[in-house]
């Protein structure tokens, strides 16, 4: 593997319909979930989730648009003058603003290794298209 990379965010492999950009697997990044995430204005249907099942926190980034995270029911600012971190086992969902929202969401499992999952990996099949 090379010692770098670079990569234009757009032209990255996306799945959700070019809503998640597999940022990780396209840098060749191994150790720690990295995703790219765009949301269109006012978009309701981002999942609540929660990673109880997997033991991973993560990282919220805006570095376009904005809107809100909300976290175990309270809603904070999520804009790039803000960030956010959320423990493994607390619910977590992403309300995009009238603008929309472009995030970058880095997770990992504390103390463990990283296991990427499928829907991460290059060449995985988009599960919103049959």
């Amino acid at each position: 593997m090379s010692e770098y990379a670079v990569k234009k965010i757009d032209e990255m492999e996306a799945v959700y319909l070019g809503a998640f950009k597999r940022a990780r697997a396209e840098l060749g990044v191994e150790s720690f979930g990295l995703q790219v995430i765009d949301l269109p204005p006012s978009f309701e249907d981002y999942p609540e989730h929660d990673h109880a099942e997997d033991g991973q926190e993560e990282v919220f980034m805006a570095i376009r648009g904005g809107g809100e995270i909300e976290i175990d029911g309270q809603r904070f600012p999520l804009d790039p003058d803000h960030m956010a971190r959320v423990a493994s086992g607390t619910k977590r969902k992403v309300w995009p603003g009238p603008e929309g929202l472009r995030m970058v969401i880095v997770g990992g499992v504390p103390g463990g290794p990283y296991e990427a999952p499928a829907i991460s990996k290059l060449g995985e099949p988009d599960p919103m298209r049959s």
